[in-house]
């Protein structure tokens, strides 16, 4: 009896098919809108997709298949999966954590910038300046100041609301929550976005953006640098390695295909990413036949691609209002479900340590997140705080606990081998030496070379020109910070009985036992355990 009531204490989808789209939820989100059209156009090209397809399948699925095969097996979030790995670990299980309350930080607000977007497109109100109307009229930059705490209202009322949904969605569990939300709102993004890259498609202008997005410069594959782009690109999109997959995981049932669900999330992703850069440059080669200029003179990334380029397509095209809303629509539905799934990595975390209950820990967890995020960024000085948080967050946060937890997984513990067989006991598709090399030997050189870089160029040039002293608080510290506080967060005593828990869970009767019906073995069909499909 006591292991059934141990086994119904963690939270589970109801069955694979949630987890899924879930997973696609969080990897789809606002980097695959403005991030890969741009990176891939100034990485060759067509001829990007060639060490993106390389990194794709020798280190984003291999790591995607690391978390899932942490979290699966461990049944735990990112501290208690990695202490149940090995006690010495958990530090780097609250370095995921504490990269996603950064992390969450600072996305609601671009969350929120989308929202306001999504309406002031059915009138342009930006007007005739873009990009005048969103540093000035909108954001109220305060160009002299590096930080401060004035206010901007219609930001902060905003982004209030993007709080309250997410902890509302978190509030009501894994599955009539996360799951019910993910199972709407990512079918709704692909709609919007579909509709969107149709329309981008009949354009004036749309073949020429579509040749530079596609014409293909083969002298960029020897370039080390590009290899590096597609590596970061697929790093960064699939939403590996802090957290979120191993929390994600852990909820799954006991007999799901790992490695299956991996390659539709990988493929998935890499497939709307494609499709982005479609619509992208199909509405940019309009932009640019509408001025008479070249492509590659109106092509722009992230935040000017999203906020003062598009605005800038919408009021020139015919149906523009409508365009717009797609766009910005999109944005926040990407957005949101890789919120829930940021925040929800920290939820958990805090449940696990403490006990607490779901609604408890999300108004506690998720309202100092809330505090904090209102505090920093709707402010007239938040577009350079999350400039800097946000890429030393990425770059660092993310990079470097990537590294430090295969190196320690791989070389220090060496527990891949165990991780290898976990995954090939519930799963249909086999791995081997083959994703052995690449998560152990592979992919921690590139993560490596990436965190080096990084460091190496941040310590001899700054970071955007902006003052040392922002660069200095928000970035280096709070990473500083993060890995110390991550140290820390290990002294504070589990409660009582996670150990027990764990290992009658892991000596309860087999799945064969329970159910005379099922072989117990890996599942060729459709997973019956979870009611979904393969």
């Amino acid at each position: 009896m006591a292991q059934h009531e141990v086994t119904r204490k963690r939270e589970v989808w109801s069955g694979r098919s949630v987890f899924i789209m879930a997973a696609i939820g969080s990897a789809v989100g606002l980097g695959n809108i403005w991030r890969f059209p741009y990176i891939a156009y100034e990485n060759g090209g067509g001829a990007f997709l060639i060490p993106y397809l390389v990194a794709l399948l020798t280190a984003g699925i291999p790591l995607l298949l690391v978390d899932y095969a942490i979290g699966h097996k461990f049944r735990g979030s990112p501290p208690l999966a990695f202490r149940r790995l090995r006690r010495g670990a958990e530090f780097i299980g609250w370095w995921q954590v504490l990269v996603c309350f950064v992390i969450g930080v600072y996305y609601a607000v671009i969350v929120a910038w989308a929202a306001r977007y999504t309406f002031f497109s059915i009138t342009e109100a930006w007007g005739d300046d873009p990009e005048g109307f969103f540093m000035s009229s909108f954001l109220n930059q305060d160009t002299d100041a590096t930080f401060g705490l004035s206010f901007v209202p219609g930001v902060a009322w905003t982004l209030l609301l993007v709080w309250i949904a997410t902890l509302a969605v978190l509030a009501l569990g894994v599955q009539r929550g996360i799951g019910n939300a993910n199972r709407f709102f990512v079918p709704l993004l692909v709609l919007l976005f579909g509709a969107l890259v149709v329309r981008s498609l009949t354009l004036d202008g749309a073949t020429a953006g579509l040749d530079a997005f596609f014409t293909p410069n083969w002298s960029a594959l020897t370039d080390t640098g590009v290899w590096i782009a597609a590596y970061a690109q697929i790093f960064f999109s699939l939403s590996v390695a802090f957290g979120i997959m191993v929390t994600y995981a852990s909820y799954l049932k006991r007999k799901t295909n790992l490695t299956g669900s991996g390659l539709v999330v990988g493929f998935s992703n890499s497939s709307f990413e494609v499709l982005a850069g479609i619509g992208v440059f199909s509405a940019l080669g309009f932009m640019a036949q509408a001025q008479g200029v070249e492509v590659g003179e109106v092509v722009a990334g992230g935040i000017g691609l999203a906020f003062i380029a598009f605005p800038t397509i919408v009021s020139e095209m015919p149906g523009g209002p409508l365009f717009g809303v797609l766009f910005f629509g999109s944005l926040v539905f990407a957005g949101f479900t890789s919120m829930i799934s940021i925040i929800q990595v920290t939820v958990s975390a805090f449940q696990d340590k403490t006990g607490l209950g779901r609604v408890p820990a999300v108004l506690a967890i998720g309202g100092v997140s809330a505090i904090v995020s209102l505090l920093l960024f709707p402010t007239t000085t938040g577009l350079n705080t999350l400039d800097v948080v946000d890429r030393f967050a990425n770059q660092f946060g993310i990079v470097g606990v990537a590294f430090v937890a295969l190196v320690v997984v791989a070389w220090i513990y060496r527990r891949l081998p165990e991780l290898r067989d976990h995954l090939n006991s519930v799963s249909s598709f086999k791995v081997g030496t083959g994703w052995m090399v690449f998560t152990g030997i592979i992919t921690p050189l590139v993560l490596g070379y990436m965190l080096f870089s990084e460091i190496r160029d941040r310590v001899r040039d700054g970071y955007g020109g902006l003052p040392d002293s922002l660069v200095t608080a928000f970035g280096w510290s709070v990473q500083a910070g993060v890995i110390i506080l991550a140290v820390l967060l290990t002294f504070i005593p589990w409660r009582r009985g996670i150990d027990e828990e764990y290992e009658l869970d892991e000596n309860r009767p087999p799945a064969s036992a329970q159910a005379p019906a099922s072989s117990g073995a890996p599942l060729p069909g459709p997973d019956s355990s979870t009611g979904g499909t393969r």
